[in-house]
């Protein structure tokens, strides 16, 4: 899995040409309805841990988030949206040790989370692993897919308690937990229930207070960039840069007050190099998380 960097900007970011919508594609959107960023999935190995990480490279403490009973994971959540991403908001999730897990045994946690490489890799800090779009119609977006040969998993009802009251979901998990193109595909979340006159109402993006950390940007490289255009087409999903070459996710994120530098971290295939740079102690520094295989 991959290592997590961080630098000052997102300058230097390869910005891929999109493709255009081809005819099936037009139709399939026009089916599907838009497709939104939702939020960003950093895998952790203990809430203790992420807590710590983003305290630490963010400045800031994410608020209560919640337990999922289904795959025995819970979270911590904060709030990075933006106008041209209004529903984002970044989960900081991990396996909870105290919950019993009630999954059958053939089939996996979401996210990749059962997967030995990435629990190896979150033991040492948590990982930016994945990301989360929403669609008003999450049926015709897996069918939108079907046409294309990928298999995103059937739509599962989750819910968990909130202050506000029970927020429900629908979400799209494989059986093996694979996230599909190394983490590149978002996972498909329809918020609310069939027929919900307001099923925004509980979103955490209305929940959470502003955090100060907001989205700038998402990019992502893939061997197969074509293929992953014409899924993200498909869907309607606009707002990623999408470029050829090594699979990667990298979100640029403007962070509060920074007033001491934070490490550089580069993964060069062997022990880490941090880099600490003498020009990040000014406010709203950005900061670049990617994730790598």
């Amino acid at each position: 899995q991959g290592q997590l960097m961080k630098t000052q900007s997102a300058a230097g970011q390869p910005q891929g040409a999109k493709a255009p919508l081809g005819g099936s594609a037009v139709h399939a959107v026009a089916s599907v309805g838009a497709c939104s960023i939702d939020h960003l999935v950093v895998v952790a190995n203990n809430l203790e841990q992420g807590v710590a990480w983003c305290e630490a490279t963010l400045g800031i403490t994410p608020s209560p988030g919640g337990e999922h009973k289904l795959f025995g994971t819970h979270n911590r959540l904060f709030k990075i949206a933006t106008p041209t991403h209004p529903y984002a908001y970044c989960e900081i999730i991990a396996i909870n040790s105290r919950a019993a897990y009630a999954h059958s045994v053939s089939s996996k946690r979401w996210f990749d989370m059962d997967d030995g490489a990435l629990q190896t890799a979150v033991a040492k800090e948590p990982r930016l692993a994945h990301f989360v779009a929403n669609t008003p119609d999450i049926n015709a977006a897996c069918a939108a897919l079907s046409t294309l040969g990928i298999d995103r998993g059937p739509a599962l009802e989750a819910s968990r308690h909130t202050r506000k009251g029970l927020l429900q979901w629908q979400i799209t998990v494989r059986e093996d937990g694979q996230r599909l193109f190394s983490g590149a595909l978002p996972t498909l979340i329809q918020w609310g229930t069939s027929g919900d006159a307001d099923p925004l109402r509980l979103h955490p993006r209305n929940s959470l207070p502003r955090s100060g950390v907001s989205l700038q940007s998402i990019a992502v490289s893939h061997p197969d960039a074509a293929a992953l255009q014409t899924a993200c087409a498909a869907l309607g999903l606009g707002g990623i840069t999408l470029t050829t070459g090594p699979a990667n996710l990298i979100a640029t994120l403007r962070t509060p007050i920074c007033r001491k530098a934070l490490p550089i971290v580069r993964d060069h295939g062997g022990p880490l190099e941090r880099i600490w740079p003498a020009d990040l102690a000014a406010a709203g520094v950005e900061r670049v998380f990617a994730r790598t295989e």
